[in-house]
C-alpha cells in the first residue's frame, strides 16, 4: 500500500485532550477503510504565519500512514468537514523516516545548516 504524510491544524480554543482525540478519530476513520496509522506526533501549540479563520495559533498534528486512496480521501473529506480542523496537508510519500519528524527532533540533534553564500 502507499505510504502517505499527513499535517492537520486544529482551532486554537481546543484543549490538548480534545486535538488528541481528533486525532485518533481520524486514525479510526482510516483503520474502517483499510488502512493503518504508522506513526502520530502532536506537535502542540503553534504560532502560524498568517491568520486562518481569525486565529493566529492552532494545534499541529502529524501522522504517518500506510493506507489505500481510497481511505485517504475519505479521511481527508472528513478532515475538511470537521469544524475544528482549519488545515491539512497529505504527501506520498516513497518510504517512512525512522525516529521523530525534524518538529519533535532538539536542535543539537538536527544536521548542521547549508554554509550561507
Amino acid at each position: 500500500m502507499p505510504l502517505y504524510e499527513h499535517v492537520m491544524i486544529a482551532r486554537q480554543d481546543l484543549s490538548n485532550t480534545q486535538a488528541e482525540g481528533l486525532i485518533e478519530h481520524f486514525g479510526t476513520v482510516l483503520n474502517d477503510n483499510g488502512g493503518t496509522v504508522v506513526d502520530t506526533e502532536y506537535w502542540g501549540v503553534k504560532t502560524m504565519a498568517y491568520k486562518i479563520n481569525k486565529n493566529r495559533k492552532g494545534h499541529y498534528a502529524y501522522l504517518r500512514t500506510d493506507a489505500p486512496a481510497p481511505a485517504v480521501q475519505e479521511m481527508e473529506r472528513l478532515m475538511r468537514l470537521h469544524d475544528d480542523v482549519m488545515r491539512v496537508l497529505t504527501i506520498k510519500v516513497d518510504a517512512h523516516d525512522e525516529g521523530p519528524s525534524v518538529q519533535m527532533q532538539k536542535r543539537d540533534e538536527r544536521g548542521d545548516r547549508r554554509e550561507r553564500r
